[in-house]
């Protein structure tokens, strides 16, 4: 389990850092043209993606009351995007140093609307990652409908995962 979950770990910074390389070449109105999707715009994609990984690092670090680092973000798309890129790898560490024990705890958080909720640590990292890999397919798609001519590059796990 833990080599499995240190690859997607992995591969989901690597993501991350394909994605956002593109992302960095965009002007900023381009990035906060509404286009639709869960988020309407690049933008707030971004920001929910880094609210969402740094919000389940917070658990994994047992923090009694996660804070969301985005509330307020007055920065500017990049650092948003350096953010959230940190925000990836921290995480990454975290599951390269984790015992096979801590990776097996149950975690207990509250949630707005379903009050307590118990989950394994490792469906909650399997639970973040593909929650990044919704929202990263969210932002290819939303780059291509503002007519962006910027190549993107796959991010399908099988081009991360070194051949051997």
């Amino acid at each position: 389990m833990k080599e499995l979950l240190v690859h997607y770990a992995s591969y989901n910074c690597w993501a991350n850092q394909q994605i956002i390389a593109v992302l960095l070449k965009l002007d900023e109105a381009q990035t906060e043209t509404e286009v639709g999707g869960s988020f309407p715009s690049l933008k707030k994609t971004v920001l929910h993606l880094w609210f969402a990984e740094s919000i389940w690092h917070q658990r994994l670090l047992l923090t009694e009351k996660p804070v969301d680092p985005s509330t307020g973000f007055t920065g500017s798309f990049e650092a948003a995007c350096r953010a959230w890129q940190q925000q990836s790898q921290a995480l990454q560490e975290w599951v390269k140093h984790a015992t096979p024990v801590r990776l097996e705890h149950t975690l207990a958080y509250n949630t707005s609307g379903s009050g307590v909720v118990k989950l394994p640590v490792h469906d909650a990292l399997m639970h973040v990652f593909n929650h990044s890999t919704y929202h990263r397919g969210q932002l290819v798609n939303m780059i291509r409908m503002l007519g962006v001519s910027t190549k993107i590059p796959p991010l399908d796990y099988r081009h991360y995962k070194p051949r051997k």
